[in-house]
């Protein structure tokens, strides 16, 4: 007995409505992305797995638990498809020798893939944007990515969406905070759940990003990363904040935003929303100034950040946005063979004239077209039978006023379905 093949769980096919609310997304995106300067790269799907372990942390729960890796049957590489983005820009960047005539912005968009436990805002296989700016010195870039953020907000009508920032020092500072936190967090060991227990020599600062409700006291009360900045990794963070309060963007310092990889140091921040449950980071990144020599490149700093797609499109609709469907142009009707031959040419020709027609196809009555045309959205009907045909003509029906039908000669149909099309934006400017 056969069975319906399906989409693997977490793994979601996005349906031609949903699929133009994202365009309808990237669009916005890469004007938003283009009025700051960034520039768009692609890279592959998949990496060498040593990519990531060396980028993200072998010992965070992404290379641990969540990659999807596999061994090349033709020559044994390990390989891993993306589980972020930020590793493979700078690989892209490093390979291609991108940094050589000065500082780079970028940007992509497109999937990763991670196992985890599929839930509303969380998949298997997610897009992000990313916005990588390499080369930049200085907390203003850290800032004029936090303000590009805060832009987009308000571009796309969100609401409700607040700015957390941190700074992680640098690796030295870490170093004293890292030996006093795993000091105190051994004194509070009968309160470490299993999970905190395994990272508490590996990676103790993700212990203060504990959700357990049992260990929040404990958390709060542990030794800050801030208590630890020197005078140039305060005065960074200063600027950043010096930045935030000229643009009067709002944010709050939490100590123990920690962000779940490793490369980052110095500022990282979130954008979150209380409006999508257990998944409200909308928006995280940061400076990663130490991943460029830690993947063999002339040292360099950067910053970064990325936005869950499947999120914000969450949010865009629970705040009440609605996308419209457009419409065509207009609607070809025709019926008998030299009618259709007729029609297919017309409409090529109003294609080329800029206009967006959709031709009936299958065949089907007048009437059975004329359902569908009017179902199209389209403003108008053009329609062709022999008579049509045989003049070189096409009748045209408005769909959406009060008209008489008009019989149009080939040569002048662009004109006038251009007029036509004209007065409706005019007159209310729906179209």
């Amino acid at each position: 007995m056969s069975t319906t093949l399906q989409a693997i769980r977490g793994m979601n096919d996005i349906l031609p409505a949903d699929a133009e609310l994202w365009e309808q997304f990237e669009e916005t995106i890469r004007d938003w992305l283009r009025a700051y300067g960034y520039r768009p790269i692609r890279m592959p799907l998949v990496e060498p797995t040593p990519l990531f372990a060396r980028a993200i942390g072998e010992v965070t729960d992404i290379v641990e638990k969540e990659m999807y890796s596999f061994e090349d049957s033709l020559n044994g590489e390990k390989l891993t498809l993306r589980p972020e983005g930020t590793a493979s820009c700078v690989r892209a960047v490093l390979q291609h020798n991108m940094l050589y005539d000065g500082p780079k912005r970028l940007w992509y968009m497109g999937p990763m893939f991670r196992h985890e436990r599929p839930q509303k805002g969380r998949y298997r296989q997610f897009h992000q944007v990313g916005v990588e700016a390499l080369g930049f010195t200085g907390p203003d870039i850290d800032a004029e990515q936090i303000a590009m953020c805060a832009r987009l907000w308000d571009d796309l009508g969100l609401e409700g969406i607040r700015l957390e920032i941190n700074s992680l020092g640098q690796s030295e500072e870490r170093a004293r905070h890292r030996a006093d936190l795993i000091a105190y967090l051994e004194q509070h060991q009968d309160q470490l759940d299993a999970e905190a227990k395994r990272r508490l020599h590996s990676n103790p600062l993700r212990i203060l990003d504990t959700k357990n409700p049992a260990m929040q006291a404990m958390v709060e009360a542990a030794p800050k990363l801030m208590d630890f900045l020197g005078d140039e990794s305060l005065g960074h963070f200063n600027g950043v904040q010096q930045t935030l309060k000229d643009l009067a963007i709002p944010y709050r310092i939490n100590p123990r935003l920690v962000r779940g990889l490793d490369y980052y140091n110095l500022t990282v921040f979130e954008w979150v929303s209380d409006e999508l449950g257990a998944q409200g980071t909308v928006c995280a990144g940061g400076r990663y100034d130490g991943l460029v020599a830690q993947l063999g490149g002339k040292p360099a700093p950067a910053c970064g950040f990325a936005m869950g797609i499947e999120r914000l499109l969450a949010l865009w609709q629970d705040q009440g946005y609605k996308h419209e469907t457009l419409a065509p142009d207009a609607y070809f009707v025709h019926q008998g063979a030299a009618a259709g031959r007729f029609a297919f040419r017309a409409a090529e020709a109003l294609r080329s004239a800029g206009f967006a027609i959709h031709l009936h196809c299958g065949g089907g009555s007048f009437k059975s077209q004329m359902k569908k045309a009017d179902a199209s959205g389209a403003p108008v009907a053009l329609i062709v039978g022999d008579d049509e045909a045989a003049e070189n003509a096409v009748t045209v029906k408005e769909l959406r006023a009060e008209a008489e039908q008009q019989r149009i000669g080939f040569d002048q149909l662009a004109d006038h379905l251009g007029d036509i099309i004209f007065s409706m934006e005019d007159d209310d400017g729906s179209l």
